[in-house]
């Protein structure tokens, strides 16, 4: 019952009313800050979809984290959630986030059930504007990686994402060259920022709105 009860918690956790935009303005690096006016969606940006997938252990509810490989891009190294473009073949983009994890983490998406979606997130620097939705399966999965996409995967518990702190001082390595400060979270020791920790963040917000 217990597990149940913190189903029907997320549940209506995403479908609580809360302010999308100070739950990403509170995660946004500076420099975005200062741009932000300026950074919005155009003629060439890009679909894409990432999926919060959630599965239970133990009486409670973990949320799957993965870690870029390194390559030469943007994104490089990064900690996100699996995810990626819309393709023409998807029917819609909740369905390019259920290909994308079955793609990247083998998760079978029929195995998985969307239970909701959060505020869609623009990433200037890609120009993707990316859905993300959330998902869950009734037990733990079996990961088999992509190992060109994807270097490993890691879950954290519903509760300590519930009580994550927002970190300010962290500094985070772009490229291997460029060092910023930006907001962030910590989780099993992986700094969790840009696009990623301000999904999560309008998710904390929402799991706080309401009680189990």
């Amino acid at each position: 019952m217990l597990i149940n009860n913190k189903i029907n918690h997320l549940k209506l956790a995403i479908a609580s009313q809360i302010s999308t935009f100070d739950a990403h303005w509170q995660l946004m690096p500076t420099q975005r800050k200062l741009e932000f006016e300026k950074l919005n969606p155009n003629n060439q940006t890009k679909k894409s979809a990432v999926l919060l997938l959630f599965y239970p252990e133990n009486d409670n509810l973990n949320l799957i984290f993965i870690k870029r490989q390194d390559y030469d891009g943007i994104h490089s190294g990064q900690i996100a959630f699996p995810g990626g473009k819309f393709d023409k073949s998807d029917i819609n983009l909740k369905d390019t986030a259920l290909r994308e994890t079955e793609e990247e983490i083998g998760v079978i998406s029929k195995k998985i059930e969307v239970i909701g979606e959060l505020s869609d997130i623009y990433i200037p620097p890609s120009n993707y504007l990316v859905k993300p939705f959330i998902g869950i399966t009734n037990h733990k999965p079996v990961f088999t990686l992509n190992k060109r996409e994807v270097n490993l995967v890691f879950s954290v518990d519903i509760n300590e994402i519930n009580l994550a702190t927002i970190s300010y001082e962290n500094e985070i390595i772009i490229n291997k060259s460029l060092k910023i400060k930006a907001p962030c979270f910590i989780l099993k020791d992986h700094i969790v920022w840009g696009a990623t920790s301000m999904i999560l963040n309008e998710l904390i917000c929402k799991l706080k709105t309401t009680t189990i």
